[in-house]
Formats: structure tokens, C-alpha cells, sequence
């Protein structure tokens, strides 16, 4: 079995439904035969490296929300990212362009490590209040990934994977990926969200079966 999983770092959900996924994935029977692929989707392209603004101050503009009410949001989904063992630090996240982290996700494919280098930028952003769209910072993180520093610094100062972050969106686009996360099991089952533990669990079941038979 196949689950294509479409994400951006800089969703939160993205991580909660990573966690979600993760643990239907350790109780499902067959989880030696699953291959899971990380698929690259850019909520914001537009973004600078770096944002001026503050997490709130983002998230109000870009929603068309009240500063006050981009926090209280925020401090439910951190609630919800509390339920499976996240702890969010969203006072801390820089908001930045993710173009150069999706480019190092598919350098880390291509070594097989693309899920450790998933859980690094995850981190980084949500947990750490690194900021995702520094070099120096993301060869850093490719490395705790596993990943060759060099290698990472000559992907990062060349435009190395671009094709594949652009690859991905588009395959995404003609499944009808419009938000992340989204999940794709064998191409037949899509799971939109962090949806509920069962929900994974379900889908595995049905998508295991079919594949049996």
C-alpha cells in the first residue's frame, strides 16, 4: 500500500494530522508493507524568506480576522496540537517562505529520509521558533535529518528540486488537493485534514482490503 501525503511545514495541521496518521499507521497490521510518500504544497508561494509580521498579525491579514481573534485560534489549535503530544509555541513562530524547506524535502526523498526531514522542519517552525526560510538554519536541520551538509548548502544556493516541489503541487492539483494535509491511499481513498484517529484507522482497513482482494 502507497499513502502520498500532501503538506506544508508551515501548517499546523499538517503536524497534528502527521502524529494522527503515525499512530494508526504503528497499529495497523500491515505496516510493514506501507510506503508513505511526502508530497510538497505551498500555502502562501508569495512569502518572503522572512515575514516582518508576527504569527497573528499574518494569519489576521491573510484570514481578514481581528488580531485577537487570530490568537484565540491559534490557542486552539496549540490545544489540539496539545492532544497528541505537540507543544506548540506559536508566540515564537517566524512566519517565512517554505519554497526553499519543500526543496530540501524532496533532496531528502531522494535519500530516503523524507519523513525525518518532515519532522525536523515541523519542529523548527512550530516547536522551536526557527525560521524555515534561512539557509544557515535549514542546512542545519538537514542535517539532524540525516542529510550531507554540503549537500544541502549546494541544493539550497542552486534551484536543485524545484521541478519536484512544483511536480508535486500540480499531481496534488489533479487529485483535487485544494488544502493540506491531505492524504492519498493508493490513489483511490483521500483523507482531507487532521481528521480523528479512527478516521486513519479506517482508511487503512479499507484500502488494505481492497489491495488484498
Amino acid at each position: 500500500m502507497k499513502v502520498e501525503i500532501w503538506s506544508d511545514v508551515a501548517c499546523p495541521f499538517c503536524y497534528i494530522g502527521k502524529r494522527r496518521f503515525e499512530e494508526a499507521l504503528e497499529q495497523f497490521e500491515g505496516k510493514e508493507q506501507v510506503e508513505v510518500e511526502w508530497k510538497s504544497f505551498q500555502l502562501n508561494p508569495d512569502l518572503k524568506p522572512k515575514s516582518e509580521q508576527n504569527i497573528y498579525a499574518y494569519l489576521a491579514e491573510a484570514k481578514g480576522w481581528t488580531v485577537d481573534y487570530a490568537r484565540e485560534v491559534s490557542k486552539q489549535v496549540c490545544d489540539m496540537a496539545e492532544s497528541v503530544g505537540l507543544h506548540y509555541n506559536m508566540d515564537q513562530t517566524i512566519v517565512a517562505n517554505t519554497a526553499d524547506a519543500h526543496r530540501l524535502i524532496q533532496l531528502a526523498k531522494s535519500k530516503g529520509l523524507g519523513d525525518a526531514m518532515e519532522e525536523q522542519l515541523f519542529q523548527a517552525y512550530f516547536m522551536q521558533g526557527k525560521n524555515v526560510g534561512d539557509h544557515a538554519t535549514l542546512i542545519r536541520l538537514a542535517t539532524d535529518a540525516g542529510l550531507n551538509a554540503q549537500e544541502a548548502e549546494e541544493t539550497l544556493n542552486s534551484n536543485a528540486f524545484a521541478d519536484a516541489v512544483e511536480l508535486d503541487a500540480y499531481e496534488g492539483s489533479q487529485l483535487g488537493v485544494s488544502g493540506v494535509p491531505f492524504f492519498v491511499f493508493d490513489r483511490k481513498y483521500g483523507i482531507s485534514g487532521a481528521q480523528p484517529l479512527e478516521v486513519f484507522e479506517r482508511t487503512f482497513l479499507q484500502s488494505w482490503q481492497e489491495t488484498a482482494h
